[in-house]
């Protein structure tokens, strides 16, 4: 049997069905998709605090401001520039162990506490002013 295929599907839109604007769909589409993603990148890059970074901060009674984060964050993204995963950021007498990739903050010694400490695990080091 040599069945014709264009005598099976149909020629036009089916009746009752109006065609839709494809680019008002893609416009109400791309725009949520693109706000989306724009917020998971901005997310993604934000400098972020471990729960136990987090409860060392509490403990120590260290409060940082907007500005120590922004400097804070800079440092981090310095680090990445240069290829770093795992760094040591020093603050003041703020020592902090950030996983570059994740930028997070993974731990936090003051310098009250970091007598005797030894930071291991960690390829670079970034002094903050």
């Amino acid at each position: 049997m040599d069945r014709d295929i264009k005598s099976i599907l149909p020629v036009g839109p089916l009746p009752g069905t109006a065609p839709k604007e494809k680019s008002d769909s893609l416009k109400v589409n791309d725009f949520t998709f693109e706000k989306t993603l724009k917020e998971e990148l901005a997310k993604s890059q934000a400098l972020k605090f471990s729960a136990h970074a987090e409860k060392r901060l509490k403990e120590r009674n260290i409060v940082l401001a907007r500005e120590d984060l922004a400097k804070i964050d800079k440092a981090v993204r310095q680090a990445e520039a240069k290829g770093a995963r795992e760094s040591l950021i020093i603050y003041g007498d703020l020592a902090l162990i950030t996983s570059v990739r994740n930028k997070t903050v993974v731990t936090a010694v003051d310098g009250k506490s970091s007598e005797d400490h030894v930071f291991t695990n960690i390829d670079s080091a970034v002094i903050v002013k």
